[in-house]
Formats: structure tokens, sequence, C-alpha cells
């Protein structure tokens, strides 16, 4: 991200000097004049003075005024569109009785959507006062805000093009249930928020708990497929890597742990795990840390036939992929199932005991139990399902709450996929 920094930082400083140049040209405007008595007589602009406020300034507080910083609320559609979220329910539990991926799905694609993060905003046909944007730069990161969803354009890459996003599915699902919302209430209710609602959904058909969520996000107009592809968590993590991923993002061990138990849904891609079952960090073996009765039944669901060193950037993250074949690239590929409960039973229980007794799928699950604190918190979800929902619910949460936008900054998307 040091390129990130930099970038964000020559933002600041041309807002500076955007800033300084329009207060320049005001005072010349307004001041009066001094006539020096040299040869090189010259009119210039007396100085301001010290008590009077910067334009800079005065844009900060037009900026409070405006509610810039609002936050999302509960019921924030109960009088522009009152059934919003029964139609989203309703919506996902329908598909879900049609496709049985649904669950794994929405997870993930939240997941993708909220982590990535953006410390800045660059100015865009959107925000058209460039004022606005310069005062309000540090205030903006990109969170929660349906840029996964976008697709490319001319001179825009889409995140879903980011190698982490190539295996992601759910959008046609994020589509059709746009699709109903804006035959109800149209031009009202954000993807972004369609997101969020959709993925609580679909942790509660997976037999995951409910979790109150505010509403009232809007949509971002810009993309960042680079951010994608360096800063989500991948498969192959170790523990220092992954508590430092998700501690920039706000998230402690305890939450870390806790929002992994999404692994306890969906399918995984072979490919993923090949070297960490035959050429673990380049040594022709298999990871050491892997119970022997669960590396002979892996291996033999998952050949080395089609064994390869991928590159750290194709990896997947959080949640799986997609349970539904039919959802895959034509060319099928053998898939482990990443957890053994059945939907509707114990959601994310099996899945820490499993890491207990050195049976997790993934090397970043695996890795929790190399850290005392994690391991602390796998013992006690393992052992306490009711620990673990109320957790995973806070978790989950925080999670749909990074770096929102909120109105006046952003837009109500008509098409998920596409800019207004």
């Amino acid at each position: 991200m040091d390129f990130m920094r930099k970038l964000s930082f020559l933002v600041f400083l041309l807002c500076m000097l955007i800033s300084l140049k329009k207060e320049n040209a005001e005072t010349k405007k307004g001041s009066p004049t001094i006539t020096l008595t040299s040869s090189d007589s010259a009119s210039i602009p007396a100085a301001p003075s010290i008590s009077r406020p910067s334009i800079l300034s005065k844009k900060l507080d037009e900026v409070g005024n405006q509610g810039l910083l609002d936050s999302p609320r509960y019921d924030f559609y109960r009088e522009t569109c009152p059934h919003a979220e029964a139609t989203i329910r309703s919506r996902v539990r329908h598909l879900h009785e049609i496709r049985s991926d649904v669950p794994p799905a929405l997870l993930r694609l939240v997941f993708h959507d909220c982590f990535i993060e953006v410390k800045f905003l660059a100015p865009s046909p959107l925000y058209n006062d460039i004022d606005l944007v310069c005062c309000c730069a540090h205030h903006l990161i990109e969170g929660c805000d349906a840029s996964v969803l976008l697709d490319s354009t001319q001179g825009v890459v889409s995140e879903k093009e980011s190698p982490p996003n190539e295996t992601l599915k759910g959008f046609d699902l994020i589509n059709t249930i746009k699709s109903e919302l804006e035959e109800i209430c149209p031009g009202i209710v954000s993807c972004s928020d369609i997101l969020v609602l959709a993925a609580r959904e679909s942790v509660i058909l997976a037999g995951g708990p409910f979790y109150p969520l505010q509403t009232g996000r809007r949509d971002s107009a810009l993309s960042f497929p680079e951010v994608a592809t360096f800063e989500l968590p991948r498969p192959e993590d170790d523990l220092p890597k992954t508590i430092a991923l998700f501690a920039s993002r706000g998230f402690d061990e305890k939450e870390t742990v806790s929002l992994l138990g999404a692994h306890s849904i969906g399918t995984f891609h072979c490919k993923f795990i090949l070297n960490r079952l035959y050429n673990f960090d380049g040594t022709h073996n298999p990871d050491p840390t892997i119970d022997i009765q669960f590396l002979n039944l892996l291996r033999s669901r998952c050949n080395n036939s089609h064994a390869s060193s991928l590159p750290p950037s194709s990896s997947p993250s959080l949640s799986p992929s997609s349970v539904d074949d039919s959802l895959s690239s034509s060319t099928k590929e053998p898939r482990m199932v990443m957890g053994n409960e059945r939907q509707g039973s114990g959601f994310g229980t099996l899945y820490y005991r499993s890491l207990l007794q050195a049976r997790g799928i993934l090397y970043v699950d695996q890795q929790l139990t190399a850290g005392e604190e994690t391991e602390t918190w796998v013992k006690a979800y393992a052992a306490d399902v009711s620990l673990f929902r109320r957790d995973f619910s806070l978790a989950m949460m925080k999670l749909s709450n990074l770096g929102v936008l909120t109105s006046p900054m952003g837009q109500v998307r008509i098409n998920c996929s596409k800019v207004g």
C-alpha cells in the first residue's frame, strides 16, 4: 500500500494548493491595495487579517452542515420504501430454494466488497466540486459501497477482474433483487444496502444468527482492482499476516477468529490447497500440521495431477466459493466441501472443532491454532455455540459498517453493475 499512501499524500497536497490558490483569488477581489513609492511602484493586495477564516475552513463548515459525516441508521427506508427489507428477505429465500449456492456466494461477496480499504477519494464526474472532494477526502474510506458489483467500462477496470475476485458468484442474485426493488421503489434502495442485507439473510439460511443492520449506505462510482488484488486475505496466509490484515480494518484477534467461522459453509476449489497437500512451502512434502488421516482423505479427493504453483494473488479469500457446480467455469475442477455440518445445524461449531483436531482444510484456518490468543477463541467457539453466534453477529455488524458512503456522497445506482 506504499503507492496508495503516496497517492493519497499527493491528492492532499493538490487539494491544499487549490484551496490556497482560490483563497488568494478571493482576497484579491475584496481587499484594498497599497501603492509603493519606489520607482518600481506597483499595487499589491493587503495581507488578509489573521482572524479572517480561510476558504478551506468555510468549506469544512459547509460540509459539516450538509451532514456529510452522517451515518446509516436503523429502518432508513421506513418512509421511502417500507417493504425494502422484507422484499430482500423473501427474494433471497426464494432464490435459495432454487440454488443451494446462495448463502456462501452472498457471504463471500459482501466480504470482498467491505474489506477493500482506500483512504482517499480522487475527483470524479460524480463529485464535481473540487473543494468538496479535497476537504472531505480524508473522511472517505472505500468499504461497503458495492464497488465490487461494478462492471469494467472504458478506462475503468472492475474489481471483479482482480485475481481474488475471479471466482466470485452472486452478482446475478443482487441484480435480481435490485430489479424487483426498482419496480416497487425506483431509485431509492442502494446496491450496497441490498448486498449487506442479502448477506445477512444468507447467514440465517445457513444456520447462522440474525444480526441487526443499519441502512442508508450509498454506492460508489469508483473501483479499486489493485487494492482488491493485494489487500484481501488468502488461503495460504500465515497467522501474523492474517492478524495484520484484519487489524488494519479495525478487527482484533477475537473478531478475526469469529469472522473466519464463515468457512463453515460452501466449497473450495482443490487447486487452492494442492501446494499444501503436496508441496508445502516448496518442500515437496505436505504441510506437517495436517492430521495424517485427514491428509489422506484430502489427497484422495484432490490429486496432484493438476498441481502447480499458483501466484499468491490468484487465491480467493474469506468465504468459500459457491456450492453449485453449474456456476463453475466450463472446465470442471475438483472441489472440497468446507464444512461437514448440515445447513441450519450448528453453524461454526464443527469448523472450530476440526481446527482443534488439525483438520482445517485451508492453511489460513489451521493457523488460528498457532497463536495463544487465537487458539483460546477457537477452543471457546468449539465449546460454546452461543458465544460464537454472539461474537460472529457483532463482527458481521462491524464488517457491514466499514467505510460506508452516506448522502450527499455517492449515489443510488439503478443498475448495480453500472455507475448511474
